[in-house]
């Protein structure tokens, strides 16, 4: 659409240093083991110090580096010096003989990482600076993808949006428990919690999610429900489920996984050595996973065949279920819906269909996560310009009044041409700059 490509045109003149914008494209846990040889790469002189030192890096006398997320007041919520610092740690460590793993932790139970740091994105940055973000993001996803040693993420406590980006594309992930506490009549969730609401903010389920999603149960439908209504997993069992969580292991034992790690001895086959500990720490799940059980539901609902409305129409149908569980479920997924700005939603069920259709073919660019990083990369910078990010941002986390105004604000009055463009390319110079396969 005409008015995306003028603010987009608009967004790049605004994002050119004087320089061409082609030069941004190159360039909770309650235990902590202090390491005994402190590593630090050379500080970026871009980036304040104070924000270099939410991400602390470390490599232990058996090879083992780990990385971690010390930004406990914002729920470690990444911003783009964190984002450098991160990939520059793995740039490093990959390259660096004595490094043979890397683990990445939080230094709070609270959160792994809560995701991007969208609130001073919206604020705080110009137009530059969210097009370093998205950049930086995105090639960090793709460096976790593809990183040649074992890459180990604990994701303790909350994990959503680029928490899941971090971790959600690494070898290991290792999961705790969903465990409950009760005050009066409120009950708090202290363990793992992971979602993606970015259609509640005006934004999509970005970095690398609808790839993840396309490979879930369901041909692809258990995803797509995750994505488009922010439903949040609480627990191992679900997310060992859908794919997000490889191993299980209780939150009481992860000090001591933590310690053998440190201590484990590491050979040339590194990753053996690690997926042998791995084992031995895990757990099996006793319960049944609640998407499991739902999950004839979930895909004559959200299977890639369903149109939003048609997902809408079903929905309030089985809210009349005779089946307890299932009317609640229907009845919460309508509500996660409900917060969505109506024109996310519809950029997420097109994105969404369009790379779980891809899933498979090999020699399609939406079946690689690179090539689903490329895509995402055009339409998170023509999003980041609609109103309906910005004022997400305001309601969610900034006044809180959780009132968007969203633009439109029905799904019968987006206009699909205009979510069409989103897909658009960008100039050759102008597009993320990994490699994947050509149409």
């Amino acid at each position: 659409m005409q008015i995306v490509s003028r603010s987009l045109t608009a967004l790049k003149a605004l994002a050119r240093p004087p320089s061409r914008l082609t030069a941004i494209f190159n360039p909770l846990n309650p235990f902590i083991v202090l390491p005994r040889h402190p590593y630090y790469p050379r500080p970026l002189s871009s980036m304040a110090n104070e924000e270099e030192d939410f991400i602390k890096g470390s490599i232990f006398p058996n090879g083992v580096a780990v990385l971690t997320l010390d930004r406990p007041k914002a729920l470690n919520a990444m911003n783009l010096g964190m984002d450098l610092k991160y990939k520059k740690f793995l740039d490093q460590w990959e390259t660096n003989p004595d490094v043979k793993c890397v683990l990445v932790e939080s230094s709070s139970p609270r959160a792994f990482s809560a995701g991007g740091d969208v609130k001073r994105i919206v604020v705080n940055c110009d137009m530059s600076e969210i097009v370093k973000v998205f950049t930086a993001e995105y090639l960090l996803v793709c460096k976790i993808h593809e990183y040649s040693k074992p890459y180990i993420c604990l994701m303790d406590g909350m994990t959503m949006g680029f928490g899941i980006g971090l971790s959600g594309h690494g070898r290991y992930r290792v999961v705790t428990e969903a465990r409950f506490s009760t005050h009066g009549f409120c009950i708090f969730c202290i363990r793992t919690v992971l979602a993606m609401p970015e259609n509640g903010i005006g934004l999509f389920p970005d970095v690398g999610f609808s790839y993840i999603a396309a490979k879930s149960p369901g041909d692809g439908a258990v995803g797509f429900y995750l994505g488009l209504t922010g439903a949040r997993i609480s627990g191992a069992a679900d997310a060992l489920y859908i794919g997000l969580g490889t191993h299980f292991v209780p939150s009481e034992n992860l000090a001591s996984l933590k310690q053998a790690i440190l201590k484990l001895n590491l050979s040339v086959d590194s990753h053996k050595d690690v997926q042998l500990l791995l084992e031995e720490y895990k757990k099996e799940q006793n319960e049944e996973p609640q998407l499991k059980t739902l999950l004839p539901y979930i895909v004559s609902t959200f299977g890639r065949d369903r149109s939003i409305f048609q997902i809408v129409d079903e929905l309030k149908k089985l809210q009349s279920s005779c089946d307890a569980a299932v009317a609640d479920w229907a009845s919460g997924a309508l509500l996660g819906l409900g917060r969505g700005s109506p024109f996310s939603l519809c950029l997420t069920h097109r994105h969404f269909s369009q790379v779980a259709s891809k899933n498979g073919n090999d020699q399609h660019p939406l079946s690689t996560l690179n090539g689903v990083m490329k895509t995402e990369h055009r339409i998170a910078l023509r999003s980041s310009i609609r109103k309906d990010f910005a004022e997400g941002v305001r309601a969610v986390l900034v006044d809180k009044d959780q009132k968007p105004k969203w633009n439109p604000s029905r799904l019968e009055d987006v206009d699909m041409k205009e979510v069409e463009s989103m897909f658009d390319p960008l100039p050759p110079e102008d597009e993320l700059q990994v490699s994947c396969p050509m149409k």
